[in-house]
């Protein structure tokens, strides 16, 4: 009898101490001092003007209509996007929130979304207008604008922009800007150095497919290349933001090439992307490479709910891994990195329950020295069956192609490697800093 009445007790504490909690918030939260700081921290770098969210959420006209909605999404976990699973890994730039903050923004709307004192906001963010990274030292257009039907299939479209650079360039941050994001797929950048032979019978400074290339060579090469990544740009996905004293390199001289897949929507329009790149300040000690893990030859069956693919890779020398970005199709369902020991046991650093429509870059919150050797693996999940609402075909055999009703399996990661290593030398197993 006495432990059921100290349990009870202990109930009745527990509860008076919650419903305390939470009147306490309530009578606390105001938009100014409360609500406004997390929505700056974790919401504004989209929600702004001009950037890729359908609505603004900086003032307090703008956000007192949203309150009922931004409270749905907060509880639900699809605001602010974020897929990894706690279990596996911990990353720089999680914007998930707190229990304490989902508290507040409930606490807020249950009092009736209260202003507060305007004195008690905090300093805007200073923004550089039309940038999520600070003010680019250079801003590198498409040179023409890509038309876009209003419907069927697109050809990936490349475009040669010159950078004209004097001078060897290292790149601390660098960001992808759409004109028009609700026509792209993806894009991917490439760095051409002046002595490489890739697309040179390519035209400059207009559109082109690989189908309207003449030359037979350039037609080919147009489908894959061992050139340098300079950034890869998905809905969702996030800027590049490189650690001090890490980098990605763009020899004077060096054309980047656009290759962008667009995809249309009922509605012909046109876009021209641009790249916004920051120099370092002081050359580097560490140079970055984007690489990949990817399987081409996966054949999903109709109504396959849970398909598997999986591949390997061994790093050559040392390196330094810095994040992970998965890319798949409208079918993925679920990817993971591991490290596979020579033991055969796993670890896992990444598993996220992937989503299409926000493909996100995940930076470990502390860089991971891996040794030369160091087998990497990605596996993929795809749901090929009427349960999943994307799936374009529950009944069609799918393999890798470059269109979204069919496939892809890409594991990009991002390593840091000594600064006077090139790809090339990289690759070369047993290489050391010299």
């Amino acid at each position: 009898m006495r432990m059921r009445f100290i349990i009870f007790l202990l109930t009745g504490l527990l509860f008076t101490s919650a419903l305390a909690a939470g009147q306490s918030s309530t009578r606390q939260a105001t938009f100014y001092k409360d609500v406004l700081p997390i929505l700056q921290d974790h919401c504004q770098s989209c929600h702004r003007p001009g950037e890729v969210a359908p609505m603004s959420l900086v003032t307090y006209q703008q956000i007192r209509p949203w309150a009922p909605a931004i409270v749905k999404a907060v509880q639900s976990g699809m605001m602010p996007p974020w897929f990894a699973n706690p279990r596996f890994g911990h990353f720089s730039n999680d914007p998930s929130l707190t229990p304490q903050q989902i508290a507040t923004l409930l606490a807020w709307v249950a009092a009736g979304t209260p202003a507060g004192n305007p004195h008690d906001a905090p300093a805007p963010p200073q923004w550089a207008e039309g940038w999520n990274i600070a003010q680019p030292d250079v801003v590198l257009p498409m040179p023409k604008p890509v038309t876009i039907p209003a419907d069927g299939d697109v050809e990936y479209t490349y475009e040669i922009v010159p950078t004209h650079f004097r001078e060897d360039q290292w790149i601390h941050m660098a960001e992808v800007h759409p004109s028009s994001p609700q026509y792209v797929h993806h894009a991917v950048v490439y760095i051409r150095p002046p002595d490489s032979k890739w697309l040179r019978h390519a035209p400059i400074g207009v559109p082109f497919t690989a189908s309207t290339l003449s030359d037979p060579q350039d037609r080919l090469q147009a489908h894959g290349t061992t050139s340098d990544l300079l950034l890869v740009y998905a809905p969702g996905s996030s800027p590049d933001r490189w650690p001090d004293g890490m980098a990605k390199f763009v020899p004077a001289g060096s054309d980047l090439i656009f290759q962008i897949h667009y995809t249309t929507n009922g509605k012909a329009g046109n876009d021209r992307t641009s790249i916004g790149l920051a120099f370092a300040e002081a050359p580097p000690q560490q140079r970055i490479f984007t690489l990949q893990l990817n399987d081409h030859a996966f054949i999903i069956p109709p109504g396959a709910d849970d398909f598997r693919v999986e591949v390997q890779g061994t790093l050559p020398n040392d390196a330094t891994l810095l994040s992970l970005f998965p890319h798949m199709h409208l079918r993925g369902k679920r990817f993971e990195y591991d490290i596979v020991r020579s033991d055969g046991s796993i670890e896992t650093l990444l598993r996220v329950n992937y989503h299409f429509h926000w493909q996100l870059s995940y930076r470990l919150a502390e860089p991971r020295p891996l040794k030369a050797g160091t087998k990497l693996r990605a596996v993929a999940w795809y749901d090929n069956s009427r349960n999943n609402p994307h799936n374009p075909d529950p009944n069609a055999t799918v393999t890798w192609g470059d269109q979204t009703y069919q496939e892809m399996m890409v594991g990009f990661f991002d390593v840091a490697v000594p600064a006077n290593m090139n790809k090339e030398q990289f690759f070369v197993r047993g290489q050391r800093e010299h």
